[in-house]
């Protein structure tokens, strides 16, 4: 029968199909799934509304069969079929979409839910079959069709024999290379992968001929082969069940399997959505970080279906980055899919549904610190870090969304707190927020400004994590309060009375003071304190930059010499009998005056966990002041 040529620009368009839109092979089962479905989907619907379509809807059915001696693949349905006309429109037409003209006519129908709106899936099949043989009978009629192409040189339609209804499609699967095995795609278990992969939740049984072995009757030892048909996928997605209808068990075990966790998730979230943007969500907060979370090979996102088909293995753009530990799946017939539907076109529809996901996480989250206190903070101890660089990365642009999620160790018992538990307790009188940074609580609460705060009976939080100030420093501000660190020199606690007995030390001392700035060379300035309570000294910085931002700052990839650096000030107590001591020393041996401003200055460090650049010099200068 002479070759019918396809009615487009066939050798380049085909050749396009098959090497360009599609990026992995696999697709092509999906395609032809998808296909399948839409044709029973066209016949159940046909059935609601013509009673001589006699065919009850649990017994429509995709059947796939593998035939490896034969290097074949035959996926078939019981659908609606396709005449001579259709396979011509269908087939020999590239970009010819049948399943978009049906939910064209029949927009106003709901139960509509057709996947293809291309046709193009059909051709991805030639990424791995060199002949590709339809045969097709639509319900009802006597005669039955078959196309045959091996291919953009064109295609065959004539009559056929045909028993059942529907549409059987063969594909002759390529042989193998040095490059590429073609034969995976007779293998039980990659088909069964695929199907598991992309086509799960198709609404009807996707069913395989499956070889299993059994001993033999009367034989120990013996086993024979025989085969049963399996139903490889679930096709009823749990997001599409009410959530009142799935038990713990049924989620924990659906989390396990689909995203490889030994343990449960930490919280379950549902969401159905209708109307600017129509979807399903399930969605899971793990308990712990993957192992490789914190690393740049860590792929953050949902899995994104379409009408139970999937799209996406991780949707990246309905997570922001500070979420990116949720795991989940998303489904929706409303999105806008490129013409091979392996990715997204980048549209409004689905900004909202990511803003509307980012929302109801975020409601999850506050629900779960405030009911589930115990099981928030575990969460916290995983994931906080990331809440907190999503504070500070985009200049603070998302703390709306995350300024009431974050928790920080405290003064009080050591004990988790909320920024709103912590101005919700706030004294009266109190003016700030307080905090302490460093490497531990435990040095933390060594700091000397730490003990003068809690002295006044405030509340300080500890800022363990490396990005805690800099998130804060974004923030500024909570409830009206701004943050202020128990170490800036400019922190004011001091009653009026101690401001002023600071002021005039100062300034009977100022060149006593400034003589042991320049012995220590290290400090911009040094001054007596009124707030001191125990220490005789500690240190502080000016400016935004303090000890602790330089440290990490210090620590990152590319600082060297031109890292910003604090600007520090030695304080000392001016309570502490040192005091008087140094006055004496600047009257009678301002040589030994030298001496003590350096051994001082040391001593604040290793309070303040800084590192002493020549600790040798602070051995000597002890040593010689011992033998005096």
């Amino acid at each position: 029968m002479k070759k019918k040529q396809f009615k487009t620009e066939s050798k380049k368009l085909l050749d396009m199909m098959i090497g360009s839109i599609y990026t992995h092979r696999e697709i092509f089962l999906r395609e032809l799934v998808s296909n399948a479905s839409d044709a029973i989907d066209k016949l159940y619907f046909r059935s609601l509304t013509d009673s001589s379509v006699a065919i009850g809807r649990g017994d429509y059915a995709i059947n796939i069969v593998p035939d490896k001696s034969a290097r074949t693949l035959t996926i078939s349905d019981n659908g609606c079929g396709m005449t001579k006309e259709d396979l011509e429109n269908n087939l020999g037409t590239i970009a010819k979409s049948g399943s978009f003209d049906f939910k064209r006519e029949n927009e106003a129908v709901e139960d509509v839910d057709v996947i293809g709106q291309f046709g193009v899936g059909f051709y991805s099949s030639f990424m791995v079959a060199k002949k590709i043989t339809v045969k097709s009978k639509v319900y009802g009629a006597e005669s039955a069709y078959v196309w045959e192409s091996e291919g953009a040189d064109g295609y065959t339609v004539e009559e056929c024999d045909k028993d059942t209804f529907g549409t059987e499609i063969i594909l002759y699967i390529k042989d193998d290379t040095d490059e590429e095995k073609y034969s995976e795609f007779l293998d039980e278990y990659r088909i069964r992968a695929l199907v598991k992969k992309y086509s799960d939740y198709i609404r009807y049984p996707i069913k395989m001929p499956v070889t299993k072995q059994r001993k033999k009757e009367n034989a120990e030892n013996e086993y024979e082969s025989y085969t049963e048909v399996e139903v490889l996928n679930s096709m009823t997605p749990l997001w599409k069940k009410s959530s009142g209808d799935v038990t713990a068990e049924e989620y924990n075990s659906f989390y396990s399997e689909k995203f490889y966790d030994y343990e449960a998730p930490a919280k379950v979230i549902t969401q159905k959505s209708e109307g600017t943007a129509t979807y399903s969500a399930l969605m899971f907060i793990p308990q712990h970080a993957p192992f490789n979370y914190y690393t740049k090979d860590y792929e953050k996102g949902l899995e994104l279906y379409s009408s139970g088909v999937m799209i996406m293995e991780r949707c990246a753009d309905l997570l922001p980055d500070y979420f990116s530990f949720v795991r989940g799946v998303v489904d929706s017939a409303d999105l806008s899919l490129n013409i091979s539907r392996e990715m997204l076109q980048h549209d409004r529809q689905l900004k909202v549904m990511a803003k509307a996901i980012e929302k109801k996480i975020k409601s999850e989250l506050s629900k779960m610190m405030t009911e589930e206190r115990e099981k928030y903070e575990k969460f916290f101890d995983a994931f906080g870090i990331q809440l907190k660089y999503g504070l500070y990365t985009d200049y603070g642009m998302h703390k709306d969304v995350l300024e009431d999620l974050l928790l920080f160790k405290s003064s009080n018992e050591r004990k988790y707190v909320s920024l709103k538990e912590y101005t919700d307790a706030m004294r009266e009188e109190q003016k700030a927020i307080y905090y302490a940074a460093g490497e531990s609580i435990d040095k933390i609460e060594m700091l000397p400004q730490v003990d003068t705060i809690k002295s006044r009976g405030y509340e300080v939080l500890y800022l363990t994590d490396d990005v805690d100030e800099f998130a804060l420093k974004m923030l500024s501000k909570y409830a009206d309060k701004e943050f202020k660190n128990v170490t800036a020199e400019a922190i004011d606690i001091a009653s009026d009375e101690e401001k002023e007995k600071a002021k005039a030390e100062n300034e009977s001392s100022e060149e006593m003071l400034k003589a042991m700035k320049k012995a220590i060379g290290k400090v911009s300035a040094v001054k007596f304190s009124s707030t001191l309570v125990k220490h005789p000294v500690c240190l502080s910085s000016e400016g935004e930059l303090s000890v602790e931002m330089e440290k990490v700052l210090k620590k990152m990839p590319g600082a060297d010499q031109n890292t910003p650096k604090a600007n520090v000030v030695l304080e000392i107590n001016m309570s502490h009998p040192l005091a008087e001591k140094l006055k004496a020393l600047y009257r009678s041996d301002k040589d030994k005056l030298e001496k003590y401003a350096k051994i001082l200055y040391s001593e604040a460090c290793l309070i303040g966990g800084i590192s002493l650049e020549n600790p040798g010099e602070l051995c000597e200068l002890v040593s010689e002041l011992m033998v005096e």
